[in-house]
């Protein structure tokens, strides 16, 4: 079973407030695709049996994913889409409320928080109640860290190794630490070595093949490449295109006296029995029809 840890939907790209970055930095960037309809989601995660859809919220960005937005697709593709909770902890009562109607109203099995783009330390005591209320109803923790590019965003909060504490005092809860850390990905994979109850998803990362084929062989060395999650970051990649470029790696090594990256361990990352370790059980209904003539493959980012 391939799934998809990492994915958004929106009808606007101006539901990410000030989270989007200005455009020189997009530019920089790759000129990041920020349409992320139903119909352009719909058509990425075709290869993919199951896929993450991750609600989010900022106060202090103007941010808001609506959850309920989320609970919809969820709703009309139960087979495919596992919906995860964008949660505040900045705001304490709110976020808390937020997550039991998530969990019992909406059908929503984690919940996803970005520290640097939500004004938070990730060891605050507001957010650590939040986890432990998480980790009570064996709801996963997907943690955004590493740098978010728009300007008011606060790195001294996005790096990986601040959930060390979270990790040792919640040991029950399930983290994913979203893009490997990237750029911190040595200290993430250290997490992943030291935590049994830590996981880490490789969107955005494999969109450059030298930084994957180096973090992945590392992982390899340090015996933690099994704790590799596939995730595609959707809207900026399509799954399809992110397992191409993650099976291509080893062409960077040819004719080289580098080492490759084994086969097996480039596809037990794509097939990994993520719902099993996560704990996340998945509806199964008859699949809906993809629509396939709404959107074309050619309309997605190279990686």
């Amino acid at each position: 079973m391939i799934v998809d840890c990492n994915t958004q939907i929106w009808d606007s790209p101006s539901v990410l407030g000030r989270c989007l970055p200005v455009a020189p930095m997009m530019k920089q960037a790759g000129g990041m695709t920020l349409d992320a309809s139903i119909s352009r989601h719909l058509v990425a995660s075709e290869p993919v049996d199951c896929t993450f859809v991750l609600g989010f919220r900022s106060h202090y960005l103007g941010a808001n994913v609506p959850n309920d937005d989320v609970a919809a697709y969820v709703s009309s593709h139960p087979d495919r889409v596992v919906g995860f909770a964008g949660v505040d902890p900045s705001n304490p009562k709110e976020a808390s409320n937020e997550l039991r109607r998530a969990r019992n109203e909406l059908g929503l099995q984690g919940i996803n928080v970005a520290p640097a783009a939500q004004d938070f330390h990730p060891c605050d005591s507001r957010a650590m109640l939040l986890y432990a209320e998480a980790a009570e109803h064996g709801m996963p923790v997907l943690f955004h860290t590493g740098p978010f590019l728009a300007p008011e965003t606060k790195l001294e909060y996005a790096h990986p190794m601040l959930l060390d504490a979270v990790a040792r005092d919640l040991p029950n809860l399930k983290i994913v630490v979203a893009h490997l850390g990237f750029p911190w990905v040595d200290e993430t994979l250290t997490l992943l070595m030291k935590h049994p109850n830590v996981y880490a998803e490789i969107s955005w990362i494999v969109r450059d093949q030298w930084h994957a084929y180096r973090a992945l062989l590392t992982a390899m060395h340090m015996g933690v490449i099994d704790k590799l999650l596939f995730g595609s970051g959707f809207p900026t990649a399509s799954a399809s295109l992110c397992i191409e470029s993650l099976y291509g790696l080893n062409h960077l090594v040819q004719g080289t006296h580098l080492p490759a990256v084994p086969r097996e361990q480039l596809r037990g990352i794509v097939e990994r029995d993520t719902l099993n370790l996560l704990g996340i059980r998945r509806e199964e209904t008859p699949p809906s029809e993809v629509p396939k003539d709404q959107v074309s493959e050619e309309e997605f980012e190279t990686v």
